[in-house]
């Protein structure tokens, strides 16, 4: 491939390295030039493009992308169709996602312009999240590159989603004096819960004396009817032959590890009894925050064995987040209250409907539309305003000076909606709990509007989409919690936050405020009639 400026009468079948306008006519990125376009091009004035040139042994991106993850052996995973050089690959139901990383490392080691990205080894994925994707980088590759990556994929399964199975599990409580029953009920509560996840079924409970015989003897008896048993001791394990290990081994069973480095978790015990897995429950497992029990919990119903080498293997990542319950706590976490949410205002379009004038410096009671969206962003209870630039990025930073708002500016901005959702939300903190995208162009929307939007989403915990709606129909602007910031990563072309809300599955709390929802001014008309005047 050769990539660089092509005279534009040699230019027919070269794919565009950048957006590229004859009249009214616009060629996206990655377009494939033919002689009527050239031709366009060629009357427009245009004497040379910035472009690929295919070698006969190319492959254009998507076909790469297509033939490498079309080689891949993997199990309940689905491939999407190739886009824009990639290829996406989603669970096709829950479970637990293993892959082979030196297969990765090796097909990733190959060239640069090939690329395979994946979920971390033993991520528990949900029906229809994205656990791998296939990149190319250029807009072809050599045809050689790609069958050495096809090479290493025919050696074998690269990656798989192991289902959950519908086990049915049996619980022990031992008991204590001075150990309240209501703790006992809600650790069967939490324990139901936490099973449902992943389609298991507590079955049975059984309590008894926190000693090593009465312990054995339930133990017994509940692996014979079920496809695992749990035991919540009254006491942590303080002694690897402490009740729970020792009572495994007097019922005939193996302990396969005591203690685990993980934390919270650290006091797990697993063992096996006739084949079947016994697990000793640290005390975190009473409740529903993630611990060292979920992680050897949802291996085991995934069909996964874990051995005493697989969890000395899981301190690396084992620190995890505080319960904040527990006894001296490392880090208190944030109220609900205080989560920072960012603001990114959209201001970078070229307003191509309203025919020459930018709808963004239109004035609105003397003030620019831009300045006066971005001073109610400022308004509001947000942690930070970014504003995205592009078209005319210098009158528009004209029109705020002053303001305490960042600015990022986007140079990629005719190639869509995409890019400066990227621009924008690498200019926000880390400490970012979600984002809310405004769009420039929406002269109703008030700081009122805006926070109300916020404290919804806070409510919320930081865990949904809030979306701006009027009359039950959907608006904006949009706020997206972080878990959503990969898959904005990932978005390209025209590709906004509907598509985020429409495929990841979250759930969406919409917010009536009123019509400011529904109100933008893409046209002369419509800027008009809300009052706008513009400027040349």
């Amino acid at each position: 491939m050769k990539f660089g400026p092509i005279p534009i009468e040699t230019a027919e079948g070269a794919v565009l390295a950048h957006s590229t306008t004859a009249g009214e006519r616009r060629f996206r990125k990655a377009h494939r030039l033919s002689a009527e376009d050239v031709a366009l091009l060629r009357t427009a004035g245009v004497s040379e493009v910035v472009a690929a040139v295919l070698a006969e042994d190319d492959l254009g991106e998507d076909a790469a992308a297509q033939t490498i993850a079309g080689s891949m052996a993997f199990r309940g995973i689905e491939a999407k169709p190739a886009a824009t050089g990639r290829v996406n690959l989603h669970a096709k139901a829950p479970g637990i996602f293993t892959v082979d990383a030196a297969a990765i490392d090796a097909i990733n080691a190959i060239d640069p312009a090939i690329t395979i990205a994946t979920l971390a080894q033993h991520a528990p994925v949900e029906k229809g999240q994205m656990v791998a994707t296939v990149k190319i980088i250029p807009f072809a590759v050599g045809s050689a590159l790609v069958d050495a990556a096809t090479e290493i994929c025919a050696a074998g399964e690269i990656f798989a989603v192991n289902a959950y199975r519908p086990v049915r599990v049996g619980v022990i409580q031992t008991v204590l004096p001075g150990i309240k029953p209501s703790v006992l009920d809600k650790t069967l509560r939490v324990t139901e819960a936490r099973l449902a996840r992943t389609g298991g079924r507590l079955t049975a409970e059984r309590r008894t004396a926190h000693e090593i015989a009465p312990v054995a003897e339930a133990t017994a008896s509940l692996v014979r009817d079920n496809d695992m048993v749990v035991i919540f001791g009254a006491s942590a394990m303080s002694d690897f032959a402490d009740v729970i290990p020792a009572a495994i081994e007097k019922a005939g069973g193996t302990v396969v590890r005591a203690g685990m480095p993980v934390d919270p978790g650290n006091l797990l015990v697993l063992g096996t009894l006739g084949g079947k897995h016994v697990i000793g429950a640290p005390g975190c497992a009473r409740s529903p925050k993630e611990n060292g029990f979920d992680w050897v919990l949802d291996r085991l119903i995934a069909g996964l064995d874990v051995t005493a080498r697989d969890i000395a293997g899981m301190g690396v990542g084992g620190l995890l987040m505080e319960i904040p319950t527990r006894p001296q706590p490392r880090e208190p976490l944030p109220a609900k209250s205080q989560l920072k949410v960012g603001i990114v205002l959209l201001a970078a379009g070229r307003s191509s409907r309203m025919g020459g004038p930018n709808k963004l410096l239109a004035l609105f009671d003397g003030k620019p539309l831009v300045r006066r969206t971005a001073e109610r962003a400022l308004g509001s209870k947000a942690s930070r305003t970014v504003v995205v630039t592009g078209h005319q990025r210098e009158r528009v930073r004209a029109a705020l000076a002053g303001l305490d708002v960042t600015f990022a500016d986007n140079p990629d901005f005719t190639d869509g909606l995409s890019t400066s959702l990227k621009a924008g939300i690498a200019y926000l903190p880390e400490d970012s709990a979600g984002v809310m995208i405004a769009l420039g162009d929406m002269p109703d929307i008030t700081s009122d509007d805006l926070d109300r939007l916020i404290d919804a989403f806070r409510k919320g915990g930081g865990n949904a989409v809030v979306r701006a709606s009027h009359d039950g129909k959907r608006g904006n602007p949009v706020l997206l919690p972080r878990s959503l910031f990969p898959a904005i990563a990932h978005l390209e072309g025209d590709t906004g936050a509907r598509h985020l809300v429409e495929t990841e599955g979250l759930d969406v709390i919409d917010v009536e405020i009123g019509a400011a929802a529904s109100v933008d001014v893409d046209t002369r008309e419509a800027l008009e009639g809300a009052g706008g005047v513009l400027q040349d």
